[in-house]
């Protein structure tokens, strides 16, 4: 039925005047309807809701009870209990969160709680930037699907600060967008409080500034930086960040060190043509909105003044890719652009037999999570996810592996744990024994899932910088990665009185798979010398 009639009568002063017929046109009240002016603020916010729900919900079904947590978390983790305003691996905003998860119980629930919020206000961000572009429901919908449906899953299913990251690029940017629209100064200095943040959880962020000002310099908006409250802000954020900038400088800048260390060991290994191919499919299911937005920067008139939006992701691109950055390292600078597309598609999907794609729009990130689900999530057992060889893994050493880092890395932790206890309960003085791993993630594991109160160390990354040379350690508990032809036994032996293997890490899926624990008692020389002569050592060869 192509309309209605409907009788409405009208009181006034008690009169009744004769009733007056009204035609609806069911098109016209659905395409109004979709603006935002007829969209009740109650349904939109009903609607977010549901989104924020699907959200958190998604974070926890998606890994599996098998599987422990991620090899980095515990770093992060550990860090609650050395405040600081730096460390080696990362800036400090990310201690602060775990200071937090350890006042709430540091139970796994929370740890997973965090990531999962970040992400759920990167979904709130990009909801608001589109209101502010003038979008409707539908490009509200269509923004948030792309942003929940994505490997944004992935990244905010760690603590790691990657999640808080790609929260700080979007904010960034989202206040850039509201300077723009509104003029008012306000933003410019919440603008650097943002960017403060965003530097002292991750370094990172600098390549967004890297890639934006020379974007605005040949832009109209240029005018920007003659504005002297731009100068004022970026003071303010300096001040912000100085404390971290005097920790690196009283530390001798580890940063450049780590920097050396990642491109000899990791970066190395980064192909730029992966890099490139592993752009589309961050946000595969959202695709065609990026590139939709990419048009409408360049041609669509109500995007006039965000035209230097194109020419920043270019920029911001080319900078990682001379950088040999990773892939994921970029993830940040896509949720703002599924913004601008939905803004625009919402428009031109408005009339014709157009509008009959709006529905395949909203569909995409779904259809593409059903293959996401299967290869990028933790979320059945590494028997399964080996049996089934859907894919192979290029790890940080190069090579092809049938299980994913990320998730090998999710496994044996607990057991090292357990193992680790039962050997550090044997001794009745046990704060006179040393627990001394290999790396960050065997020490960081055992202070984790400890019932013993073992304060595990290392001299690799941040534990360097942890040990307690006030307690006179007679006994050493060594954790060591499995080699083939190990040397531990035969030349640490001879320093104590006896020597013993306790066990190892025998779940084979698992990176740390034949970690191996060495038990040394009574030693035959003072180990605190030992260790303050290798703590210097590792100190100037990190210099």
């Amino acid at each position: 039925m192509a309309s209605e009639k409907s009788e409405a009568f009208l009181f006034s002063g008690g009169k009744t005047y004769k009733p007056f017929q009204i035609k609806i046109n069911p098109i016209f009240v659905i395409q109004n309807h979709l603006q935002p002016n007829h969209i009740s603020m109650n349904k939109r916010t009903l609607i977010l809701i549901g989104f924020i729900i699907l959200k958190f919900v998604l974070q926890y079904v998606l890994i599996s009870p098998e599987y422990d947590l991620q090899r980095d978390e515990y770093l992060h983790l550990d860090q609650a209990n050395h405040l600081a305003w730096g460390y080696l691996s990362v800036p400090p905003v990310t201690s602060w969160f775990s200071y937090i998860i350890l006042l709430l119980g540091n139970s796994v629930f929370w740890v997973k709680f965090f990531p999962a919020l970040f992400g759920v206000l990167t979904l709130l961000i990009v909801w608001k930037t589109i209101e502010l572009l003038k979008g409707n429901l539908y490009a509200l919908v269509l923004g948030a699907a792309g942003i929940v449906f994505s490997s944004l899953l992935r990244i905010n299913m760690l603590y790691q600060p990657n999640s808080f990251d790609v929260l700080c690029w979007t904010a960034f940017y989202y206040i850039l967008v509201q300077y723009i629209i509104s003029k008012k100064t306000k933003w410019l200095y919440i603008g650097a409080v943002v960017f403060a943040f965003g530097f002292l959880n991750k370094y990172n962020i600098l390549f967004l500034l890297i890639g934006l000002l020379p974007a605005l310099i040949l832009s109209k908006q240029r005018k920007i930086l003659a504005d002297k409250n731009v100068y004022f802000a970026l003071f303010l954020g300096l001040i912000l960040i100085l404390p971290n900038l005097l920790w690196q400088y009283n530390n001798q800048f580890p940063i450049v060190h780590h920097m050396k260390e990642l491109a000899e060991t990791q970066l190395v290994n980064v192909n730029r043509a992966d890099f490139l191919k592993e752009q589309f499919l961050f946000f595969i299911g959202s695709l065609f909105v990026i590139l939709a937005s990419f048009y409408a920067l360049l041609f669509y008139k109500p995007f006039e003044k965000f035209k230097f939006f194109f020419a920043s992701i270019i920029f911001t691109i080319l900078v990682f890719l001379y950088f040999k950055a990773k892939a994921y390292y970029a993830i940040g600078l896509y949720p703002v652009y599924i913004a601008f597309g939905s803004v625009f598609l919402s428009d031109v999907l408005k009339t014709g037999w157009k509008r009959y794609l709006k529905p395949v729009f909203i569909a995409l990130p779904l259809l593409f999570f059903v293959p996401m689900y299967y290869l990028a999530f933790p979320n059945r057992s590494p028997e399964k996810l080996v049996a089934e060889k859907l894919e192979t893994h290029r790890w940080e050493d190069g090579k092809e592996h049938d299980l994913s880092q990320d998730f090998a890395d999710m496994l044996g932790w607990k057991e090292l744990a357990r193992k680790t206890d039962s050997v550090y309960a044997l001794f009745p003085k046990s704060e006179n024994t040393l627990v001394l791993c290999d790396n960050y993630g065997q020490a960081g594991a055992i202070n984790f899932y400890t019932k013993k109160g073992i304060k595990a160390v290392s001299f690799n990354a941040d534990y360097v910088n942890w040990f307690n040379l006030n307690i006179y350690y007679k006994n050493l508990i060594r954790v060591k990665t499995f080699e083939e032809n190990s040397t531990e036994f035969k030349e640490t032996s001879p320093f104590f009185q006896s020597a013993f293997i306790a066990g190892e890490i025998t779940n084979k899926y698992a990176r740390e798979y034949k970690t191996t624990i060495f038990v040394f008692t009574n030693a035959k020389i003072n180990i605190n010398k030992r260790l303050e002569q290798e703590i210097k050592e590792e100190k100037n060869y990190a210099d």
